[in-house]
Formats: structure tokens, C-alpha cells, sequence
């Protein structure tokens, strides 16, 4: 996640926390041509996918990553280029992925039809229909991040089009192109949101096209970012879906909308930004969504227990298919930010640290999402456990023991000479077992395996590894 996805949100958020239990309006500003033409362009039902960045130190190879998303039961992914290794990988899979154009790409695809054929035959006839490409991402927030290259979008998309239809596969795989939330201006309240208008000379072409080709309009999405910015007037609780009281609810003024949640109001925003340039019929794809666990000093809210709130509650709310308050019959379907933390990007903290796993495929944190289908379930069994992680100094680790067998008052009578545990006699396995230890007594909740960075979560248990070492 680049530093330019952060949207910059106006003072313009003004939503009311009413104390009155206003009805909502019978209006719901939305025919039912409208929704019939949305859902006509959705999969028969919302789903949830996962962006697979690579700035990750030791990463997986593509055969053990197809595996793993396999076993986590994931059906749709993002990539933010078209790895070979990756897209041979998931052939036979059926996980259906999106592939992208980086930025730097876009100036020799717009500028060259016979280079636009090249990309399409190179990462998209090679592979499909083995491996199940849904939809070609073109650049990534360009308006935004690469402004200088925005003539260039709509020729680039052009051109991909025309080379899918040259094969025969335009049918199949839809074209667009990934935005920042900063190209709505005034989000809130939702009904009075439109499109930046520096960029409306690249925005109605492409809608026009995404109406014409049933695409979506892809949208990064980010109520972190909204929270962050708006400390004071959006409540934390509104960002992470938590369940709120009728007077915490956020309500439109215009439309008597109420939304319990900020990412609603997001794609409603995006809904009504189209509904004034008079497009009713594209649907809003959202290609980015996420909530960072670890963060510096000025993040205090980027924590394990607010990225698994809302990565979980996520999960939830698509899979609960009740849409927005807009357009109730039509949910988003969501690509969640991200699989790995991507440990190699720049700061600030925040940067690499939105993934769900390690590197190594151990979770950052567990989702509470049980009942809402087989999607990244990995808290079903229980059976998780609190362990050291490589690669940590000893007087480190030492400092974390100590805390783990004093003030954290853990069970640590084991690992004492002459006890069951004491061997093998060293730091690192001794902090595990406390760790551990620890980690059971809070319940395994949220961010009890941290001990400042030191420690994570694995489905191995460490008793059964000093059972085996013991002599």
C-alpha cells in the first residue's frame, strides 16, 4: 500500500449523529432498471479476494503460495502485475485472478496497439482459459499517483480492449482501472458527492466505456484512512463495523440514509459521484480494503485487535449480502489488503504491515470470522498456539521472557530447572513456552502473541517440540 492511496478527505464530513429515530426514506434514489443493469454485471454472488503483493522478503515460491491460498480456501486474488510463475501456478485451480498493468507499462501500451496485442498475448492467451483471468487492472491510482500519465489511461484501455476482442475473449475478461478514494470529492454525506473535476475529461470516457463493457469501476477503498483523517467526527466503532446505537448511526441528510458503517457510505459515494455524470448501470468493484496491525507512534490505531475487528467484520458484512443503504440488493464484492506483510516497503511502519500472514504463511492475527463460510476461516479449529519468531536477539528476547513470566503472569513453573520444560535450556524455547503460556490464559485473543514483535502465532504445538528435544 503506497503512501498515495491515503485519500484525502475534505472537512466536508459532516454527517449527523442523530438522537431521533428518523425512518429512512422511502426514496431509495435508485430504480429498478438501475439495479437490475448492476447486478447484471456482478458474479452470481458478492465474494471476497485478496491482493498478493511481492515486496516480501523470502516469499514463497508460486507453486507453495497457490497452495496456500488453496488451503485457505481463497477463489479470488488480485495481482498488481502478471507474475508467469503465478498465473502457470494457478492453472487448473479455478481461483479466478485479476491481473494489472503496472504504471510504468501504461506509456508503451497506449502509445502502441502492436504493444497492447504483445501484453494481451504474453499474460493473457498464453494462459487463459487454464488459468481463470477475470478481469486486466490498468494501472494502479494513476490519476492520483502518476498524474502526468493520465492521458495515457483511456488509449492504454483502448487498446488492451481491442486486442481482447481480437482474440475472442472480451467477453470473458473485463477491462478498468483501480482509483484512490480522492477522485470523489465531498464523500460525505454520500448524496452530495461527485467526481474530482480536474479529471473529468479521463472519467466520463472511462465510464462511458466500463457502461458499454459491462466492466466495474474499481475503487481502493479505505475507512482507516477516513478515521485517521477525521478523528473527532468519525468514531472508530463507525469505521470497523462495529455493531452501534441508533444516535451513532451516520445520516444523510438529504436522503434520511442511515449508515452504520464507513465503507457503505464509501461505495454509496462512488454510486452517487456516477449518478450526476448519468451512469446508473456500472458497478462498484472494490479492488482494495484493509486496516494495518502494527503502525509508529503517530498510527496509534494501526493495532492487532483493529485489523482483525475489521478485517473479520469485513468478511462478514459481504458475506451477510444486505448491500448499502443506496442499493441494499446489490453488495460489493471486496479485495482485501492485503495476504503477506510486505516487509520491504518504505515507511512509515503502517506500510508493511497490512497482511494477513507472515511471510512464512503464519497469521499475523486470527480471523473471528466462524460461521461466515470456509474464506481465510483459520480460526475454526482452535488449535493455535504462541511462539518466538526467527531470528530475534537474545537480550530482546530475555527483556519479553521476563515481562511474559512477571507482570504477564504466565505459568513459566515448567520451564525451571529440574521442571519437564527446562530443557532444551535456552532463551528462545523458554520464551516460547511462556509466550505461549500466556497466549492461552488471554483466551488466544487479538495481539496476546505480540511481546512487542517478538512472537507469532503457528498451529504447531511447542509442547510436543520440547517433548521431542528433551533427552
Amino acid at each position: 500500500m503506497a503512501l498515495s492511496k491515503l485519500p484525502l478527505y475534505s472537512v466536508f464530513f459532516f454527517f449527523f449523529f442523530l438522537y431521533t429515530s428518523l425512518s429512512i426514506s422511502s426514496q431509495a434514489l435508485s430504480s429498478k432498471i438501475a439495479v437490475a443493469q448492476i447486478k447484471d454485471q456482478q458474479d452470481n454472488e458478492p465474494f471476497l479476494g485478496i491482493n498478493v503483493g511481492e515486496d516480501v522478503s523470502n516469499l514463497m515460491s508460486a507453486t507453495e503460495l497457490v497452495s496456500f491460498l488453496q488451503f485457505q480456501k481463497v477463489t479470488h486474488i488480485k495481482l498488481y502485475d502478471a507474475d508467469p510463475d503465478i498465473l502457470k501456478a494457478l492453472a487448473k485451480t479455478k481461483i479466478r485472478v485479476i491481473i494489472s498493468v503496472p504504471n510504468n507499462q501504461l506509456l508503451a501500451i497506449g502509445s502502441s496497439n502492436t504493444t497492447a496485442a504483445s501484453w494481451i498475448g504474453k499474460n493473457v492467451v498464453a494462459y487463459y482459459p487454464q488459468t481463470v483471468i477475470t478481469a486486466i487492472a490498468v494501472g494502479d491510482e494513476v490519476l492520483t499517483t502518476v498524474p502526468s500519465s493520465a492521458p495515457l489511461l483511456m488509449p492504454a484501455i483502448e487498446s488492451l480492449y481491442s486486442a481482447l476482442v481480437a482474440a475472442n475473449l472480451h467477453n470473458q475478461i473485463k477491462i478498468s482501472t483501480p482509483h484512490s478514494a480522492s477522485i470523489i470529492l465531498d464523500p460525505f454525506p454520500p448524496s452530495q458527492s461527485f467526481f474530482n473535476q480536474s479529471w473529468i475529461s479521463v472519467i466520463q470516457p472511462l465510464l462511458q466505456f466500463l457502461s458499454k463493457t459491462g466492466s466495474p469501476l474499481m475503487m481502493n477503498f479505505y475507512p482507516y484512512y477516513v478515521f485517521m483523517q477525521n478523528k473527532g467526527v468519525v468514531p472508530l466503532d463507525n469505521s470497523l463495523f462495529k455493531p452501534l446505537k441508533p444516535s451513532q448511526e451516520m445520516v444523510d441528510p438529504n436522503t434520511l440514509l442511515h449508515y452504520t458503517n464507513v465503507l457503505d457510505a464509501m461505495v454509496d459515494a462512488a454510486y452517487f459521484s456516477m449518478r450526476s455524470m448519468n451512469f446508473t448501470d456500472v458497478v462498484v468493484l472494490v479492488t482494495e480494503s484493509g486496516w494495518p496491525s502494527k503502525g509508529d507512534s503517530k498510527e496509534p490505531y494501526a493495532t492487532i485487535d483493529n485489523a482483525d475487528t475489521y478485517n473479520s467484520n469485513l468478511i462478514k458484512h459481504v458475506l451477510d449480502r444486505s448491500g448499502t443503504p443506496l442499493h441494499p440488493e446489490i453488495t460489493s464484492s471486496v479485495y482485501l489488503y492485503e495476504l503477506f506483510n510486505e516487509d520491504l516497503r518504505s515507511p512509515p511502519v503502517s506500510e508493511a504491515n497490512w497482511g494477513l500472514f507472515h511471510a512464512n504463511s503464519t497469521p499475523v492475527y486470527l480471523l473471528h470470522v466462524s460461521g461466515s463460510g470456509t474464506f481465510l476461516a483459520n480460526d475454526t479449529t482452535n488449535r493455535t498456539y504462541c511462539i518466538v519468531m526467527d531470528g530475534v536477539d537474545s537480550k530482546t528476547l530475555q527483556a519479553a521472557l521476563d515481562w511474559a513470566c512477571g507482570p504477564g503472569r504466565a505459568n513459566c513453573s515448567e520451564i525451571q530447572p529440574g521442571e519437564n520444560c527446562f530443557q532444551p535450556n535456552n532463551v528462545k524455547n523458554h520464551a516460547s513456552y511462556a509466550f505461549d503460556s500466556y497466549y492461552q490464559k488471554q483466551g488466544r485473543a487479538a495481539g496476546s502473541c505480540d511481546f512487542k514483535g517478538v512472537a507469532m502465532i503457528t498451529t504447531t504445538d511447542p509442547s510436543k517440540h520440547f517433548l521431542l528435544l528433551m533427552p
